[in-house]
């Protein structure tokens, strides 16, 4: 999730400086929530084509993860899209929580994380340890083999 987060910074950030620069955004706080949308917009479009064109991002492919239907097989488009949106309950929650109890300083991280280490948890739950939004969505991950190469280098190394 790391990995993933450093390249996305790179994703967001050209995708704000595109919003910022079209709208003549002048203030942070100008078109808050409409950037807001736009950001989410450009993540789903971001994980659902690179989910639906070969199953990886690319922090997926150095890590040798990959994304299928549960049955196997390529993951859809809008397959891809439901799994993105599930997603966001590994934070959503927490989020709601902090905002329906007024949380202030610490607690507006400490809340959204527990709710995520309880998310994460569920997959401990499930017979094959998958998350909850992949079972509800129909998708799985599953790790790849090493090729030949790699593992020539790896035993080099």
């Amino acid at each position: 999730m790391l990995y993933e987060a450093m390249l996305l910074f790179g994703v967001l950030f050209i995708a704000g400086w595109l919003f910022s620069t079209m709208t003549q955004q002048r203030h942070a706080l100008y078109l808050r929530s409409a950037m807001e949308i736009w950001l989410f917009v450009v993540l789903a479009v971001y994980f659902a084509w690179f989910w639906s064109h070969g199953g990886q991002t690319l922090a997926m492919k150095t890590w040798r993860i990959r994304l299928e239907r549960a049955a196997g097989g390529p993951v859809g488009f809008w397959h891809a899209v439901l799994r993105y949106a599930l997603a966001w309950m590994w934070f959503l929650p927490g989020l709601v929580v902090a905002w329906l109890v007024g949380a202030k300083g610490w607690m507006l991280v400490l809340i959204p994380c527990a709710s995520a280490a309880i998310w994460a948890m569920l997959a401990f739950l499930d017979p094959q340890r998958q998350f909850l939004h992949d079972r509800i969505a129909g998708t799985r991950l599953v790790r790849l083999p090493l090729t030949l190469g790699k593992r020539k280098r790896a035993k080099a190394a």
